[in-house]
């Protein structure tokens, strides 16, 4: 069993939530070594690179965990044009009414 704690990353700047992934300890240590946002793909059952295949990365500018530290915040500068699969910046554009 694989621990995964929740990213959330959010733009440096604008404060715009971009998405949503999960990363292990190692993930997580990787992204503080390196400067570069990664997370462990449940899907792929390994380790990546945001922007790996595309391009569009994640420089962290800032990390954070939540006051449980169940949950952390990563800050980033958006090297690219998007962050979603879907071909738009953030993952969050569906609105629940």
């Amino acid at each position: 069993m694989i621990n995964l704690i929740p990213a959330i990353i959010q733009d440096f700047i604008s404060g715009e939530v971009l998405m949503l992934g999960f990363m292990n300890k190692e993930a997580l240590a990787r992204t503080k070594k390196t400067g570069w946002v990664y997370f462990w793909s449940r899907s792929k059952k390994r380790l990546w690179m945001k922007g790996e295949i595309s391009g569009n990365k994640l420089r962290v500018k800032e990390i954070y965990s939540d006051c449980d530290k169940d949950a952390i915040l990563i800050k980033v500068k958006l090297v690219g044009n998007i962050v979603c699969h879907t071909g738009k910046k953030s993952c969050f554009n569906n609105l629940i009414t």
